[in-house]
């Protein structure tokens, strides 16, 4: 993970840095509110370790300012304000975890990578796949082109995605089938072109952009912008 760490105390910055360095993450340290603001807005991390009481701006208004510009990047306030009180405030301005001082450096580590594994949830949970003007949201599972929603069966869903996740590659039927349904390929059923007719019909049909899905004779399926002459 690429981490960001503002902290004005200089041992402490320095420490967390070397523990998490060695445990394989790439760490910087801003040593104020200003400089470290800066840098959340301005490059992308995996998480975000803010101190409340900083020189310039405070933890809990850069919190808040990031939250303001969307900056999603999960933050840990780390601070030895521990109050009930101080939490709440932390939480609210939204920070996704606290972590009060002096803490064991295992439970820092253990609340990094439980931060870790909920961004790359939510990540895999809100991933929109896109071709064209065609739109799949794999946390919705609802497709839309040209603004106008449209309704997948569970396999069509499934056969879409696999298309979409493999655009501009050719796919044979005997990986659809093992993909979407689980089975080896029956070549006496036509199962999967039937299918990818009913998923034509929904995507394409009624639509003024050009057609996605395209057969390569002999070969299989592959869902592209334009075909090839």
């Amino acid at each position: 993970m690429k981490i960001l760490v503002i902290e004005d105390e200089s041992k402490v910055g320095a420490f967390i840095k070397r523990g998490l360095e060695e445990h394989h993450h790439q760490v910087e340290i801003a040593a104020d509110g200003l400089l470290g603001q800066q840098a959340a807005l301005e490059q992308d991390y995996d998480l975000i370790m803010l101190d409340i009481m900083l020189p310039g701006i405070n933890g809990l208004t850069i919190c808040k300012n990031l939250r303001a510009k969307e900056v999603a990047t999960p933050i840990l306030m780390l601070t030895a304000l521990n109050a009930t009180h101080d939490i709440v405030d932390g939480l609210n301005a939204g920070a996704d975890d606290y972590l009060a001082k002096p803490f064991h450096f295992s439970e820092l580590v253990a609340r990094v990578n439980a931060l870790s594994r909920r961004k790359n949830n939510f990540r895999q949970e809100k991933e929109v796949l896109a071709l064209a003007d065609l739109q799949l949201d794999t946390g919705t599972k609802t497709a839309n082109r040209e603004g106008q929603e449209i309704v997948l069966t569970a396999k069509e869903y499934a056969l879409l995605e696999l298309l979409l996740k493999n655009t501009g590659k050719v796919l044979s039927r005997a990986l659809i089938s093992e993909a979407v349904w689980g089975l080896e390929f029956d070549t006496g059923t036509n199962t999967i072109d039937v299918y990818v007719n009913y998923l034509r019909n929904k995507i394409e049909k009624g639509f003024t952009g050009e057609k996605l899905i395209h057969t390569v004779v002999g070969m299989g399926y592959v869902m592209k912008v334009k075909a090839n002459s």
